[in-house]
């Protein structure tokens, strides 16, 4: 599924409940997801890992679907040439830096 499939898929599925709740509601949800993420990450099964990581990667589509943006072209836009701090591939950024 590429990530315009996904937020297509995500669209139909929910894009009424989303667009009634609003950005603001909906990056509360997103939050919590994340922070579902991260107790899965800290002590989860590998199947407990996997599921929350497509719940946060689903409601940043979410997101992106209320705020307008495409997430295939944004990705494109910032990481397609490479690291966006030294342009190369792979990164030549040193590790302290955040490209």
């Amino acid at each position: 599924m590429t990530l315009g499939q996904l937020q297509d898929r995500i669209r139909l599925l929910y894009g009424d409940k989303d667009s009634a709740r609003g950005i603001e509601g909906t990056f509360m949800w997103f939050l919590e997801e994340v922070g579902e993420l991260s107790a899965a990450l800290r002590g989860g099964t590998h199947q407990e890992r996997t599921l929350e990581f497509a719940d946060a990667l689903a409601w940043l589509a979410t997101l992106a679907n209320i705020a307008g943006v495409n997430l295939e072209d944004a990705m494109q836009q910032k990481y397609g040439g490479g690291c966006p701090g030294c342009g190369q591939t792979p990164c030549a950024c040193g590790m302290t830096e955040k490209p």
